[in-house]
């Protein structure tokens, strides 16, 4: 399985500190954003690879970056080419990069470079093995506003996607989704032509949404809250809470 993490965003809120820097390599206590995940997902014997997809901007920071790290899998950097947020390829374009690099259909986890979870992503692993399909994670928010600018998914009671909108103004449920997935292989000839299909390409919900519609999609509850580092406030409580 390949760990395939998204990181070609361009953070405008957290100016000046992104400006010429990437959040994902913000430090949050002895290591970064990118570094808590990657430490956490190199111990699963299922991935074999890590593979992180940045804009040209930020590419040479993120291969500095990867010459530090000890870990057990590989890491590749994937350059998308692109240098402005006006330019960018978007999360999914960025996703379909990486597959095209791929030798063979392989399971796919992806993930957002810019969350910080604090449970392990080892329980979402064995869901997925579990259920042998492609998943998602969820989690219940009681906020109709923040449900308003997220995934939001309905399920049954085996958790089986019925329904994914995608910042919805009417939502469906209260099971909203963070930017982890986990793509099975058989579905990748699906994947590949999503965007013949009308798939969004700038959030990564619009990929599950696409494959929720035209496959078997599950979704697993998360154990805890994610931490998304999205302004400089987020980011100072981030320190604080996990520093």
């Amino acid at each position: 399985m390949k760990n395939i993490v998204i990181a070609a965003g361009y953070a405008t809120r957290l100016y000046p500190l992104t400006e010429n820097f990437p959040k994902p390599l913000l430090k949050i206590g002895g290591t970064s954003i990118l570094g808590r995940l990657i430490d956490d997902v190199d111990q699963f014997p299922e991935i074999d690879e890590h593979i992180v997809v940045s804009n040209h901007k930020f590419a040479q920071h993120f291969t500095d970056w990867a010459a530090t790290m000890q870990t057990r899998c590989p890491i590749r950097i994937i350059d998308d080419g692109t240098s402005t947020n006006e330019t960018r390829l978007g999360a999914v374009r960025d996703l379909l990069l990486a597959i095209s690099e791929l030798e063979k259909d392989e399971d796919l986890l992806v993930m957002a470079a810019d969350n910080i979870l604090p449970f392990s992503l080892r329980g979402f692993i064995d869901a997925f093995i579990e259920k042998k399909t492609s998943m998602i994670m969820c989690h219940n928010e009681p906020s109709i506003k923040a449900l308003q600018r997220t995934g939001v998914i309905r399920v049954d009671d085996e958790w089986r996607v019925l329904e994914m909108q995608e910042k919805p103004e009417v939502p469906c449920s209260h099971w909203a989704v963070p930017p982890f997935y986990i793509y099975k292989y058989t579905d990748m000839p699906l994947i590949r032509t999503c965007l013949e299909h009308g798939c969004g390409t700038d959030a990564p919900g619009n990929l599950a949404h696409f494959v929720a519609d035209n496959s078997v999609l599950h979704a697993w509850q998360m154990p805890a809250a994610r931490f998304d580092i999205g302004s400089l406030d987020s980011y100072q409580e981030a320190q604080r809470i996990f520093g």
